[in-house]
């Protein structure tokens, strides 16, 4: 059954141009699939039907979480079902299209309505907290200075900021191509304050922190008695943040994606079209770009309330 999943996993990278990233989800959501089916002695995909695919997924919806207490109650989240459901389904839409299945038995499971979370932006007040720059401005610090702007700036996903490279950067004309989900490439512009700090950290930082090994990354780990001079693996890069975050004094827990969620939600709120959103933000589907109406919306909704007279 492994070999399948593996098939399909190949076909995501080279054919679909799906990221690693997205390629380890699906592989790790089909893998809790197989070793349940491996409980069940199904040793083949040919063997499972639909009565399976619903058993499976009847036991995750009554599972409780990993690592949670014996006495806990919470169970696997809609949101979690949802996509194991996609990954079924993806596999299989995969399966029969080349032939290596005689029949699509989970194109009736259907998909449970998600929930649309608002996405959480900063206020004015903690972006220029989180934006003030440090002292002393040691090659650690300017690089963390450039990556909150750049991230603020131009709206870039955790994944670009860490793989972006110089030969992306155009700063003299104002803009960066940004290689995003699917290695689709996209034109965005960068602000004159995001501008400075990154030629700042080219000049005065990245030429302490690289090394004859060093490749042609942008931000790069290390410090000026410690050079290591390597890209930032995700979780380096998201610790640094949120410990530069601790340091600026922004009380709120900051996730990965706050940054990209405050520009397009700035930017709508001062008028911005949503289509050049979309564009910005690099989302292949509009419907995706337009929950940031439902933010700005609940921001005029209050500011209403705040002020108008007869509130």
């Amino acid at each position: 059954m492994q070999n399948l999943v593996e098939d399909f996993l190949q076909y995501l990278r080279h054919e679909r141009g799906q990221s690693d990233s997205t390629a380890r989800t699906y592989a790790a959501l089909l893998g809790k699939f197989t070793a349940w089916a491996a409980k069940q002695n199904l040793a083949d995909w040919k063997q499972v039907k639909l009565k399976h695919l619903m058993a499976f997924l009847q036991g995750e919806r009554a599972r409780p979480l990993a690592g949670e207490p014996p006495t806990s109650n919470r169970l696997l989240s809609s949101e979690s079902v949802y996509l194991e459901i996609a990954a079924l389904r993806a596999f299989y839409r995969f399966a029969e299209n080349e032939k290596l299945l005689p029949a699509n038995v989970a194109e009736n499971l259907s998909l449970p309505r998600r929930w649309k979370r608002l996405p959480k932006a900063l206020s004015n007040s903690e972006i220029e907290k989180l934006l003030a720059p440090e002292e002393p401005a040691s090659p650690e610090a300017l690089c963390d200075q450039a990556i909150l702007e750049l991230a603020y700036a131009s709206g870039l996903r955790l994944s670009e900021l860490r793989n972006l490279r110089l030969e992306q950067l155009h700063l003299d004309a104002g803009f960066i191509n940004v290689i995003g989900k699917g290695s689709k490439e996209r034109v965005v512009p960068v602000g004159r304050k995001a501008i400075e700090a990154l030629n700042r950290y080219l000049e005065s930082a990245r030429p302490k922190l690289v090394t004859p090994k060093s490749p042609a990354n942008v931000f790069l780990t290390g410090t000026e008695k410690r050079k290591r001079g390597t890209p930032f693996a995700a979780v380096t890069l998201w610790l640094r943040i949120k410990k530069r975050v601790l340091r600026a004094g922004v009380s709120r827990n900051i996730t990965p994606h706050m940054l990209r969620h405050s520009f397009a939600t700035h930017l709508l709120e001062h008028g911005a079209d949503l289509r050049v959103i979309q564009e910005l933000l690099g989302h292949a589907n509009i419907g995706t770009t337009e929950i940031y109406t439902h933010v700005a919306g609940n921001r005029l909704r209050d500011i209403h309330r705040k002020f108008h007279p007869r509130a």
